[in-house]
């Protein structure tokens, strides 16, 4: 199989797709691997590191989606990508469509293999490919929200640790997830107050064990989140419902309960946000404000810290990029549910019901489309 990396396009998005030593291991399983030139700068790899892999470097991303059998990539296609994906051709990425008409549509016009990072999952209904960004970005949501909190960048001018003789600041995390953990593990270790807000009562059971003294847990509800929203100087939204769009815990009246200068991390913006008035920003402009509000919705956090993000996020989709390229996708998906669940758009049908309920649109089962 040919398989194309382009360089990734979206606003500061400075991860790759393939380590280096990916390609190589690729190229030993007896595939090709194409990379564009540049596409690894980002995150410390350069041309030569893939050169000396095996990898042949291509001038520009046509080069690479006109010829290759796989594209792997980080982010969505964007729309200058939109029409460059061939019919038949394996996408492997992030995609989030639940939260993307426009880009769903595309890929139905396409007709291209769309698998999707996020909606691969495992038995234990853990979600693999998922899991390392969600990681990444929940422990750098109270470092953004510490930054923002201050009052040179519109916050209230909160240090979340405090210091002897004051209080420290108070944090509330929706979702106790990866994303909510790794939000409170950090965020407790500044010194703040940290509450933890989920609906699974044993997931609040085991958190209470685990975390420190100064991390709490709420049931979730609109009523505790009401009464809690009035003391909170950071909220960081971290609800997941996976290749499904988020729900929105905190509405547009609700930001009225807030205090002015406060902060909102919305991690769910990918799908949506849980936040009703969250909309998609970029590391260029960050952040805007809502109600004396601020509101910081990066849509590719851990794009800030891409060697890292790299590395983490290349070591989960190695081994599945590697049973697609030696088996076939259709083969592929017929030994291994964990990809088969990745499916989200085949041959212009909408394969994963959560993204079809989203627009509603007519939702295939993959073994009605693949056989």
């Amino acid at each position: 199989m040919l398989i194309g990396v382009p360089k990734e396009i979206k606003t500061k998005e400075f991860r790759v797709a393939l380590l280096p030593v990916g390609a190589s291991i690729l190229i030993k399983n007896g595939h090709k691997v194409v990379v564009e030139t540049g596409a690894g700068l980002g995150s410390s790899f350069t041309d030569e590191d893939y050169k000396a892999s095996g990898a042949e470097i291509a001038s520009g991303p046509e080069e690479i989606f006109a010829n290759v059998d796989m594209i792997m990539k980080v982010k969505e296609p964007i729309k200058k990508e939109h029409t460059m994906i061939r019919e038949g051709q394996i996408v492997f990425t992030y995609f989030h469509f639940a939260a993307d008409k426009t880009l769903t549509q595309a890929m139905i016009d396409s007709k291209c293999v769309a698998i999707a990072y996020e909606t691969v999952q495992k038995k234990d209904r853990s979600l693999p490919l998922l899991i390392p960004m969600s990681e990444v970005a929940g422990r750098m949501a109270p470092q953004e929200g510490a930054k923002y909190l201050e009052k040179a960048t519109g916050g209230r001018g909160v240090l979340l640790g405090g210091v002897p003789g004051t209080g420290p600041g108070d944090v509330i995390v929706l979702g106790g997830g990866i994303v909510g953990t790794n939000a409170a593990k950090i965020a407790s270790g500044l010194g703040a107050k940290v509450t933890i807000f989920d609906n699974n009562l044993y997931r609040l059971r085991y958190l209470d064990d685990v975390m420190p003294k100064n991390v709490f847990t709420m049931m979730s509800n609109e009523y505790y989140i009401r009464e809690a929203l009035p003391k909170a100087d950071l909220v960081i939204g971290a609800v997941l419902i996976p290749g499904g769009k988020a729900p929105h815990l905190i509405t547009r009246d609700m930001l009225l309960l807030m205090k002015k200068g406060s902060v909102l991390v919305d991690v769910a913006v990918d799908q949506g946000g849980c936040i009703e008035t969250t909309k998609p920003t970029t590391h260029d402009e960050p952040t805007y404000i809502i109600d004396d509000v601020v509101h910081y919705c990066v849509a590719n956090m851990p794009g800030a810290v891409p060697h890292t993000s790299t590395l983490a996020l290349t070591n989960a989709t190695l081994p599945y990029a590697v049973e697609i390229a030696n088996k076939g996708y259709e083969k592929a998906v017929k030994t291994n549910e964990e990809i088969k669940l990745g499916l989200n758009v085949i041959d212009g049908k909408v394969t994963y019901k959560a993204v079809a309920e989203a627009f509603d649109m007519k939702y295939h089962t993959v073994d009605s489309v693949i056989g």
